[in-house]
């Protein structure tokens, strides 16, 4: 017993110490994926957490203080970095106590309760640790963390009123602004674009896309050699410098300070509904065009004049 809460303590501690903010998150799902290759999940996550982060940064930018008070750009801070911290916590303690069960060859996986882990996804890790699945396992973290946002932070009163229902999301979301990049030290993007960000299923689905994505055997080796060799800073110039572009904006650290977090009594999402069973096959298909490069060009001229165009209105409606 006083193993097994020792065990707890320690990931507890572990998880605060790498939930410091989304620099630190992305480090460590990086370093976890090098250590455990079969958790696929994990450099998934490395990977989206890097764009979370370059869209906050792209908040303290040229453009958006020109088309967002202060408030909306805080609150559209807050939500990136909710979901980062939210799903974190979650999903660090569940890799903890995998390594933990492989390090001594016996499942620990019944601790996971004390930790507020949801019990669907703790009987898909003892199926994995049976059975080695990892692409059943990759799309079961998956679906589990985008269920772990929906209350805290899809349905958050402030979060739900200030951010998605804005008219400046919606615009975001129409024109495709919001989209998952994965880059190359080339100078190469490919990825795709988040569309009906509202919806848990379509966030799923386009979970499964981008799994599907980052380990095809096309574009895998070059994804990771991106990630591996450059330090995630937070600035979309971690890989605009392979496009031999200049530096645009500051790192994250230089201009959020660390936010400190409070979560309330954790509720299981899961109450066995067969629809998240169905989810669990990896039945999407990717699209014809993945590469990304000219899009992202042409994109970023698209949404300056999109800030252009709201800050006008802004200011109509202010006379």
């Amino acid at each position: 017993m006083k193993n097994a809460l020792e065990i707890i303590r320690q990931i507890r501690r572990e998880t605060k110490k790498w939930n410091r903010d989304n620099i630190s998150r992305t480090v460590f799902y990086h370093h976890y994926y090098q250590r455990n290759p079969e958790i696929k999940w994990a450099f998934l996550a490395s990977m989206v957490s890097r764009n979370a982060g370059w869209s906050m940064c792209d908040l303290q930018g040229e453009w958006f203080p020109k088309a967002l008070t202060k408030k909306q750009l805080i609150n559209f801070f807050m939500t990136y970095e909710r979901a980062n911290w939210t799903i974190f916590d979650d999903a660090a303690p569940q890799l903890m106590l995998y390594e933990v069960s492989k390090r001594r060859n016996k499942p620990f996986f019944d601790l996971g309760q004390k930790l507020g882990i949801s019990n669907f996804i703790l009987q898909e890790w003892e199926k994995f640790f049976q059975t080695g699945d990892e692409e059943r396992l990759m799309t079961a973290l998956i679906i589990n963390e985008q269920h772990v946002i929906e209350a805290p932070v899809m349905e958050h009163h402030t979060y739900a009123k200030e951010v998605f229902h804005s008219f400046f999301f919606t615009i975001q979301d129409w024109f495709h602004f919001s989209t998952v990049l994965f880059p190359t030290m080339r100078g190469e993007l490919y990825g795709l674009s988040v569309s009906r960000f509202r919806h848990t299923k379509d966030r799923i689905e386009l979970g499964k896309k981008l799994a599907k994505l980052l380990f095809h055997p096309t574009y895998f080796e070059e994804f990771y050699r991106f990630a591996t060799n450059t330090y995630p800073t937070g600035a979309r110039f971690d890989y605009e410098r392979y496009m031999k572009k200049k530096r645009e904006g500051k790192m994250l650290r230089q201009v959020y300070p660390l936010i400190q977090h409070h979560r309330k009594e954790r509720r299981d999402w899961y109450h066995g509904q067969r629809l998240v069973k169905k989810m669990l096959k990896n039945d999407v298909t990717l699209p014809a065009e993945l590469a990304l490069s000219d899009w992202y060009e042409k994109k970023r001229s698209e949404i300056r004049v999109a800030v252009e165009i709201e800050n006008l209105l802004i200011k109509k409606s202010r006379r």
